[in-house]
């Protein structure tokens, strides 16, 4: 290795072991003293506001110029999201401690008595792109389920990230825990990334939040084990049998609200039977969008644009929206799971049977009914805040919160017991 790499693996190296140390001594604090390091670092938010929106106006310059709106947007502060960040952390100090709960109890014939308790998990790897909030909530949530994390935030968000940590750690000290049990990588070298996947004697699970590049890196290059968060290209299908003004008004929030989170609408599908009424009625409410449509959906109306193949499976993160006409369920079925990355997908239907049908068939973490896809988020579904949308399948699976980011053992009881 180079002299740089050698640095590189030194840092990352200094970190686990730390985090490690630190590991040991939070998975076994007490749930008052977890929550009172949470509730401290809420109040250092707030405390530190003007700082945290100094370090964060240095990132937003920083690409100013360089990135779209819709980037810039997932990386600025304000009072309020850093707010929300504050409120974030006082809500998983509320929750249920997931460290020792029991999941199941039973008897053997031979009379040992045998539990399985959730534990956690140890050191997390968190890699995720340039949005500051992510590093709070993966921090809280690491935290409260007794695992030290090292955060590798993106480098456009690398004055932000500082700041933030510093408030988390903030907080552990008050509450007596070690600074450790939160760290971030002080270098914005990609080999950081690599030197984190490879962390094997120090790190039990790096989790990936990003795009496609990053969870194909994370596959190609990982000797740590991983939970894939991968972002969504969501699709929201409009049924034959939809009330078209309740699913164009959902549909809207589901593009627009803010077009660049992970949940967000990438494309809408369109039963034939009703297109000739939805696509005009979604141009007509969605005029601040680019809608790009196959040969069919632009033979209705003037206003969109043709689609390219790539748009199918395409994350804008941007006012941009994929439309194509299909020919009733079956089809939509079809062409989602082909296209979807598997995050989150919907249908507008008032037809009970078809709504059934799409949640069997969907092969997707989160699947809707009637609702914005926006809403696959962990704090909306009473998570407190959650440290990215699981699409993979082994371990959890939809948003990872507290309950997620443990495992669990064993605990037998015996009174003397041999085995034949």
């Amino acid at each position: 290795m180079t002299r740089l790499e050698d640095r590189i693996q030194g840092h990352i190296d200094e970190l686990g072991a730390r985090a490690k140390a630190a590991a040991k001594v939070i998975s076994v604090a007490s749930t008052d003293q977890k929550n009172q390091a949470l509730n401290a670092a809420a109040a250092v938010l707030r405390a530190r506001t003007a700082e945290l929106l100094t370090a964060n106006a240095k990132d937003v310059a920083g690409v100013e110029g360089k990135k779209n709106a819709a980037f810039i947007d997932r990386l600025k502060l304000d009072e309020a999201r850093i707010e929300a960040m504050a409120n974030a952390l006082e809500e998983i100090a509320k929750l249920p401690d997931p460290v020792g709960r029991a999941l199941a109890r039973f008897d053997r014939p031979n009379g040992l008595k045998i539990e399985r308790v959730a534990c956690a998990l140890g050191v997390i790897g968190m890699i995720y792109e340039s949005r500051p909030n992510v590093g709070a909530d993966a921090s809280a949530l690491c935290l409260k389920s007794g695992n030290a994390i090292i955060l590798r935030g993106g480098s456009e968000s690398r004055h932000s990230t500082r700041e933030i940590v510093a408030c988390m750690q903030a907080g552990l000290v008050e509450a007596g825990l070690s600074k450790d049990v939160v760290q971030t990588v002080e270098t914005t070298d990609r080999g950081a990334v690599a030197a984190l996947l490879s962390a094997i004697d120090h790190v039990d699970l790096v989790i990936p939040r990003g795009g496609r590049g990053l969870v194909e890196l994370v596959r190609d290059q990982a000797r740590v084990p991983t939970l894939l968060h991968l972002d969504g290209n969501c699709h929201s299908y409009i049924h034959a049998a939809a009330d078209l003004d309740k699913a164009v008004s959902v549909i809207r929030n589901a593009k627009l609200r803010r077009t660049g989170i992970c949940g967000a609408t990438e494309s809408i599908i369109i039963d034939r039977a009703i297109a000739d009424h939805a696509v005009p009625a979604l141009a007509d409410a969605m005029p601040d969008c680019e809608l790009r449509g196959d040969a069919a959906a632009c033979a209705l109306d003037t206003r969109l644009v043709p689609a390219s193949d790539d748009d199918w499976s395409t994350e804008y993160l941007d006012a941009i929206v994929s439309v194509r006409i299909v020919d009733g369920l079956d089809q939509a079925l079809e062409l989602i799971n082909t296209y979807s990355s598997g995050h989150t997908d919907a249908i507008m239907t008032e037809d009970k049977t078809a709504a059934a049908q799409f949640f069997s068939t969907i092969d997707s973490a989160v699947v809707m009914h009637n609702a914005s896809t926006q809403f696959s988020d962990g704090g909306e579904f009473g998570m407190g805040a959650e440290i990215g949308i699981s699409t993979g399948k082994l371990h959890a699976r939809g948003p990872v919160g507290l309950e997620q980011l443990t495992s669990f053992k064993y605990l037998v009881h015996g009174d003397g017991q041999t085995r034949a």
